[in-house]
């Protein structure tokens, strides 16, 4: 790997050459997948491929600062992943929970201005860990340069439930008219509300589907499939992405 160390460093450069006078993403989504497989092809417990890409995360928002994405959404843990072992929910959480700490004392957050969102039926994660996640949207509230949304204990179906039930809820009070209710009146009920839909969704590990992945703003997302696992994602990946998102012609239906 070190003898190739300097052709990666040149294929990364020559990449960045194609794509920064470009159009970028304003906002990606990534759906994080790969890392128990990854855990296994190293003879490791599941969680510690969990572990490897939690670190991960922190190079790929460095990576997406670097080119200016303002927004970055990951898909971390879905209302299904709740159905695995005990063992490993307890320790995704125990994880997360450490994740959301380290936000709260990490000058790389202060220093790009990142504010951070939880979305999700947070109801369902531990007390402890609910009360870091709002301790670090406290925190970075008044932060508007980046944003970073981190989908757990989400479901793409579970929001539009959600946002309908409030909508809903406000019929049933009076408080508002039927024949109002249109697509912007949902979006402001979304947990992405006041943010830009994605312009690109990346997905690890070869699978191609959005399992559930923001499926009310995925409408005009262009999509981007890696044969890697999460773990083991490059920055040349990332680039390869907006290279192939800025040879794409987004029409938008019309």
């Amino acid at each position: 790997m070190r003898i190739l160390a300097p052709i990666y460093k040149l294929y990364e450069w020559l990449l960045w050459r194609q794509i920064k006078q470009g159009e970028k993403p304003k906002h990606i989504g990534v759906i994080l997948d790969g890392n128990r497989r990854y855990a296994r092809q190293l003879g490791l417990e599941t969680w510690n491929g969990h572990k490897i890409g939690a670190e991960k995360v922190k190079d790929f928002l460095e990576w997406c600062w670097e080119a200016g994405i303002k927004v970055v959404t990951l898909y971390v843990f879905s209302t299904e992943n709740f159905n695995r072992s005990k063992r490993e929910v307890e320790e995704i959480m125990r994880l997360a929970k450490q994740k959301f700490e380290e936000v709260l004392t990490d000058p790389r957050i202060r220093k790009h201005q990142v504010r951070i969102k939880a979305i999700g039926r947070l109801h369902l994660l531990p007390k402890d860990l609910r009360d870091i996640i709002r301790k670090a949207e406290e925190e970075t509230k008044s932060y508007n340069k980046y944003f970073l949304n981190v989908a757990i204990g989400y479901g793409g179906r579970a929001e539009i439930v959600d946002a309908f039930r409030k909508i809903a809820k406000m019929v049933a009070e009076g408080k508002l008219n039927p024949e109002l209710i249109d697509e912007n009146l949902v979006e402001k009920h979304l947990y992405t509300a006041g943010l830009p839909d994605p312009d690109l969704i990346i997905r690890t590990s070869g699978e191609e589907r959005l399992s559930g992945f923001l499926l009310w703003q995925s409408a005009y997302s262009e999509f981007y499939f890696l044969d890697v696992y999460w773990p083991a994602i490059r920055k040349i990946d990332l680039w390869r992405a907006i290279r192939t998102y800025q040879q794409r012609q987004r029409r938008f239906g019309r």
